[in-house]
This record gives structure tokens, sequence and C-alpha cells, in this order.
């Protein structure tokens, strides 16, 4: 998997320049440049050109810029994705991915590009583990309010009726390396039920949470990033375990719990999730 922080990704409406050019002092580390949801059908085309323009003009820094197209069976979305393929951007999203068919029909208009799905069907979670294991996908954001919607479940504490679907889709990134982004949390004035959720996507697994406001960033980023407990605990088990390596045994003690080669594989991810974090802040 890629070492690099994705605690944060905004929604930026592709359409609306002034949000955009916020968009280059958000402390995010991914931006969702958004040409479906978020732009209304009277301004898809006009939307594209916006976007395609401040891209180009630059800005972003060390933020992954992810642009989200309509979906292909829309009147939009191949055009969308033959523009997408000459934007300065680093990966395309896909909406309402059902399988990987989906996958290669775009990757066959966005040339490199590397491919994101977005998984917000029922089917789509059916058929994570075919979507996770396509050659182009890097990764996975859950579109929870879409899936809920097609589910016709009620909000219930914890996600309840949601965790089959969130667990299935982590299960697939994970079992094939890709990176998995969480859904968003649609109240955006409220930081504590925002720190809930944050708290149990990352306790699950996932990398980082998607986000509607940037008021929710810094609880975010917060949230998902390991804290200076975890990166002190992994250091002392790095080198406790390469201290009893040396001394030839084959695990370590520390704080009173058995310390083996899985333990410094998760130590040695954390530092480095931690380092990237420190090399996207501003010196």
């Amino acid at each position: 998997m890629t070492i690099r922080p994705f605690r944060s990704a905004l929604y930026i409406p592709g359409s609306k320049p002034r949000a955009l050019e916020k968009a280059r002092d958000l402390a995010v580390d991914a931006i969702l440049f958004d040409l479906e949801d978020a732009v209304s059908p009277d301004e898809k085309l006009a939307a594209r050109a916006t976007l395609a323009t401040a891209l180009a003009e630059g800005g972003y820094g060390g933020r992954y810029r992810i642009v989200r197209i309509n979906g292909l069976d829309t009147e939009w979305g191949r055009d969308d994705a033959a523009a997408v393929a000459l934007m300065d951007c680093d990966a395309v999203l896909l909406p309402k991915v059902g399988s990987p068919a989906d996958l290669d029909a775009l990757a066959a208009i966005v040339a490199d590009k590397p491919l994101w799905a977005m998984m917000e069907s029922p089917v789509g979670v059916i058929n994570a583990p075919a979507i996770a294991a396509h050659p182009r996908l890097e990764g996975f954001v859950l579109g929870t309010n879409d899936l809920a919607k097609d589910l016709g479940c009620r909000k219930a504490p914890r996600r309840e009726p949601l965790l089959y679907a969130l667990q299935a889709c982590l299960m697939a990134a994970r079992a094939h390396g890709k990176i998995a982004i969480d859904g968003v949390y649609n109240a955006f004035k409220d930081d504590q039920g925002l720190a809930e959720e944050c708290e149990q996507g990352r306790d699950m697994g996932f990398d980082g949470k998607s986000l509607i406001h940037p008021a929710q960033i810094a609880i975010t980023n917060a949230a998902f990033a390991p804290t200076e407990v975890e990166i002190d605990l992994a250091r002392r088990q790095i080198a406790a375990y390469e201290a009893a390596v040396a001394a030839g045994q084959g695990v370590a003690v520390v704080d009173g719990r058995i310390v083996e080669n899985l333990h410094i594989v998760t130590a040695r991810a954390t530092l480095a999730i931690a380092e990237a974090i420190a090399a996207m802040e501003p010196s």
C-alpha cells in the first residue's frame, strides 16, 4: 500500500471557482473534486472546464487530487472521463461501481490514470472482492448516503445497519492492498458526532474519512493520525524487538506484552504514516 496519509478527503464542487481556490490552503490529505452530485445538470459542461483550469493552475501542494466524474451510464460520464484523462490530477473516481467491468470501461478512456471506486450500492458491496482485485484500482471511497438509501435502512447508533457493508468493503480493500476511505458525516456542525464516527472508522481500520465541509477537517485529521502514545510505543517495540533478535531471540516484551514480528510490521507502518503526515504539514 502507498505510504501517504488519506486521513481527510474533502469534496469540492468542480463548478465553484471560489471553493477550488480555497481548497489550496486547506489542511486536507486529499481533495475529491466533484463533477457529480455537487454539480447541477445545467452546470455540468462548464464545471469540466472550470476544474481543468484550476488543476492546470496548480497550487494544491501535496494534496492527493481525485476527480469524481459522473457515471458512465449518464449523458456526461464518458465526456467527463475523456476530459479527466487530460487533467493534471492524480486519479479518477467512478460513482456507483457495481463490478470490475465498470472499471474496465473507465480504464479504456482515462489512459494510465489510477482508478478509484465509489462503493455505494448493494451490488457493489456484494462484488467488493472482485472490484478490489482490479489491477488499475487504487482505492475505495464509501458512499454511505446512497447505500443507506438503497438499503432503506434507518439511522441508528454507530451505523449498525451499515456495518456489514463497511466491513465487507474494508476487508476486500485490505485483501488486495487498496486504500479505503470511510463515508461522510452529514451533520457538519456536530463535532462530537463527527469525532465518534471518525473513531469508529479508525478503529475498524479505514485510512480516513470523506468530508463535506472544511469545518470537519481538524477533527478528522486528528482522529486518523497516530497519537504520540502510539508513536512512542511503536518506537519502543521496534527497539526492543531488534535488541531481542540481535540476542538470538524471536520475541521481545514491551509493557508486559509479547512483541513479535507481526507487531513490528504494524509499528513500522505507524511510524511511516506519522512521517508522511509530518512531511505534508507546513514547515
